[in-house]
């Protein structure tokens, strides 16, 4: 097992950068979830670290190896692709059993395999280890099936058994479960983090859903116009990010976002109102995530739009009419439901606000009390 390094990867498609400078660096046997909006080099890195593209510049590194020049076959690694990539004239086992019979066999011993006793015998660890796999996988009844007679979710776990029958130093999953319904995917993603532990690879895993990444991942990447924003817990990506793009990228419903000015003495308001933060001079924006907002007595002044039941919970859509920003706050299923267009109020805990400046980075803010502290 291996860790892989991205050094300053910087790739373009003519005058479109789709790789900036980026570096990640991913432990053995830890799970990074790259996620980020379509068109934002997630796929590009994927396939540089993969060896099916080049970078025109950076490296990577696998095993502390520099496999930069590499061909993508000496490279170690095993990648899940998002459309499966099944041969469908061959049967699960046969699927299975591809990447070790082109390492295992010669090209004589893969076409006249039943004549050569070295073949012969070859064929039978690779049948025994293909078993081993797809016994894990639950494809143990399926291996004399073919692509065509297997449902969704089984095709997927094909192509993760091929993927890891090998033991490759490390796992690369574009999109695996991004052809998968809803309830298939949340099964088939704890299945994936399974496998992930038993195999104990470097595993990087592409996805555009942030829901994926958050209950995936050790670490997510979040990933916007070529560039690594932030690399960190899932919690800390949720609660402390570092900068307004992945604030609004992660967490549904959005994060709520308002323009704030602070003072020359620090004091911050929004609009005429008043706000329970100091900050330095300036122009900012405050973030909020809806479960920070609670309808009372003070509080930012907004009006009811709409309520929307959730079961566990509800979310009031109401809007701040100075600046027509709809607020969204998260409430127990329960609580009173104010109707559509009445005035309210909507307090926030400061502890849990969020603020950032002009270039989007985070802004050090404190609560406006004698028992202030930072908000980090």
């Amino acid at each position: 097992m291996a860790r892989i390094t991205v050094e300053d990867a910087t790739r373009r498609f003519g005058q479109v950068t789709a790789l900036d400078g980026v570096s990640l660096s991913v432990e053995t046997g830890e799970f990074v979830a790259l996620v980020g909006p379509s068109g934002c080099g997630k796929t590009t890195l994927m396939r540089i670290i993969a060896g099916i593209e080049t970078a025109d510049a950076g490296r990577v590194v696998i095993a502390g190896r520099d496999v930069t020049r590499l061909r993508a076959a000496d490279r170690d690694v095993a990648m899940v692709f998002q459309s499966y990539a099944l041969y469908p004239h061959l049967t699960v086992r046969e699927n299975i059993a591809v990447p070790l019979a082109m390492r295992r066999l010669t090209a004589a011993q893969r076409l006249l395999g039943p004549l050569l006793p070295e073949a012969r015998r070859r064929r039978a660890t690779i049948g025994a280890d293909v078993a081993a796999v797809a016994e894990s996988l639950g494809l143990g009844t399926l291996l004399d099936r073919r692509p065509a007679q297997l449902s969704g979710g089984q095709r997927q776990r094909v192509a993760l058994a091929r993927a890891i029958v090998r033991h490759p130093a490390a796992f690369l999953m574009d999109e695996p479960l991004s052809n998968l319904d809803a309830a298939l995917r949340v099964q088939t993603r704890r299945e994936i983090v399974d496998i992930h532990r038993r195999a104990g690879a470097a595993t990087i895993y592409v996805t555009h859903d942030q829901s994926e990444a958050l209950t995936m991942a050790d670490r997510v990447a979040v990933m916007q116009a070529g560039r690594i924003l932030q690399v960190a817990t899932p919690e800390a990506i949720y609660a402390d990010p570092q900068d307004i793009q992945v604030a609004t990228f992660i967490g549904s419903p959005r994060i709520n976002t308002l323009p704030v000015e602070a003072d020359a003495a620090g004091a911050m308001r929004l609009g005429g109102h008043a706000l329970p933060l100091r900050a330095p001079p300036g122009a900012h924006t405050l973030a909020l995530r809806p479960e920070a907002l609670t309808p009372g007595e003070a509080g930012i002044p907004a009006r009811a739009e709409a309520v929307e039941f959730l079961g566990e919970s509800a979310l009031l859509h109401a809007r701040h009419e100075p600046t027509g920003a709809v607020l969204i706050a998260r409430l127990p299923p329960d609580a009173p439901r104010p109707p559509a267009g009445a005035p309210l109020r909507l307090g926030f805990d400061p502890a849990r606000a969020l603020l950032f400046g002009a270039d989007g980075r985070r802004v050090p803010a404190r609560i406006a009390h004698p028992r202030d502290h930072a908000l980090v």
